[in-house]
Formats: structure tokens, C-alpha cells, sequence
């Protein structure tokens, strides 16, 4: 889960090419579901659900004659700025997989002013939030982590993060969540080859191993 595969939408693959050279790298690496999911934010690319949805039913032929159609389920990630909390307001539907679950980023500097307002909001309409990559979040920590949890927020690290990927803090955090038991769900938050190339390396290490013995997300989408 979390992947930027849609060609051409967001900062992820770029054709549809590049998009069927990454999906084979996951196939390859043992996936048999992808769960894709990209970026919705106000002030990049242009997104929103419909035109998510609209350049995942565009890309579902190419995915029909490579017999990928079942591989491939689309979502989003969606930003929390004001346009995504002003659609909640209204109640407008969201883009989700699973059961309801949707998946959300924040600004990685500080900790908005009404997260807890937004995810009670989110939860009162039967969202499952899942926020993503918590451990590249400058505000996190482990009692943050696990008041969020708390109020309903399942946890996604960043398989990368395991590796060092985005530099030893953020690895520091992820592995200090695991340790927790805090951690709900890996994703690869994949973009491009040279991401799904290195997400081999993931698998060799003990926070990896660690991680895959709790009850993740994962295993029942």
C-alpha cells in the first residue's frame, strides 16, 4: 500500500512504461496487490478524487492487456490542508480502500492546530484515517503516536524509512514505533525503479522482521 503508480498525475512514474517497469519490480519482490494512492493537494498537481479516479479508469485498459487489472486498486493520498478539511465538512465522499480506510499526510515541520478536530471528523463519518509516513513528522514521538492511535489514526511507516532512506532520524522514529507495537500497516510509498529497487534491501533487516509480526494492515486488504 501507498504508491504513486498512476502515470503522469503526481511525482510518481511519469508513462505508462515506467509505471509497468515498477509494478513488475513489486510483483517481483513477492506483492500480488498494489495498492496506489496518488497525491490530492491543493497547491500541487492539480488532483482531486474525480480526477484521480478519472486517470485510473484511463490507465485500466493498458492494465486490462497486461492482465494486471485485480494487481492494481487506486485511492489517494491526500494532503490535510484547507481544501481537504473543508470537503470533510461538507461531507463529501473521499477516496478510500479496504474498509473505509483513508489514507492522509500532514505538513512535516509542526503538528496542525486541528488535527484532533479533523480526525474526530473523519471518524464520526466511518473513515478509518491512516496517517502516513508518521515517522518523518518533525512533531512525532511515541507518546504523540500513540495518542493518535488512541483516537482512531492507524500508523504507516515507510518501508525506506528501515533503511535509512531519508536519513538516520526518520529511521531512528520509524524503528522506536515498531518497538512500540505502534504500527499498523508498511507501505512502500513507492515512486519510481530506483525506489522498488532498493525496497529488496528492506527485507534483510531485523526492524523489518520485527515489524512483520504484528497484526499490519497489510495482510487483509
Amino acid at each position: 500500500m501507498h504508491s504513486h503508480l498512476i502515470p503522469g498525475i503526481d511525482d510518481g512514474v511519469k508513462t505508462v512504461e515506467e509505471a509497468f517497469h515498477v509494478i513488475d519490480q513489486l510483483l517481483g519482490l513477492g506483492y500480488t496487490k498494489l495498492i496506489t494512492t496518488p497525491h490530492i493537494m491543493t497547491d500541487y498537481y492539480g488532483n482531486t478524487g474525480t480526477s484521480v479516479s478519472a486517470a485510473y479508469q484511463d490507465f485500466l485498459p493498458h492494465l486490462e492487456s497486461k492482465g494486471y487489472s485485480r494487481i492494481l486498486e487506486c485511492a489517494a493520498e491526500y494532503y490535510m490542508d484547507d481544501t481537504l478539511v473543508e470537503l470533510v465538512s461538507r461531507k463529501e465522499p473521499l477516496l478510500t480502500f479496504g474498509t473505509k480506510h483513508i489514507l492522509f499526510e500532514t505538513n512535516v515541520i509542526s503538528e496542525p492546530l486541528n488535527l484532533k478536530e479533523f480526525i474526530f471528523a473523519l471518524t464520526l463519518q466511518g473513515y478509518k484515517p491512516i496517517m502516513a509516513h508518521p515517522e518523518r513528522y518533525q512533531f512525532m514521538s511515541v507518546d504523540k503516536a500513540e495518542d493518535l492511535r488512541n483516537r482512531g489514526v492507524l500508523m504507516q511507516i515507510n518501508m525506506l524509512s528501515l533503511i535509512g532512506y531519508y536519513g538516520p532520524p526518520i529511521q531512528r522514529m520509524a524503528e522506536k514505533l515498531i518497538q512500540h507495537g505502534l504500527v499498523d500497516a508498511l507501505g512502500s510509498d513507492c515512486h519510481n525503479g530506483d525506489h522498488a529497487l532498493v525496497l529488496k534491501n528492506v527485507l534483510r533487516t531485523s526492524a523489518y522482521r520485527k515489524a512483520m509480526e504484528l497484526p499490519l494492515l497489510n495482510h487483509t486488504l
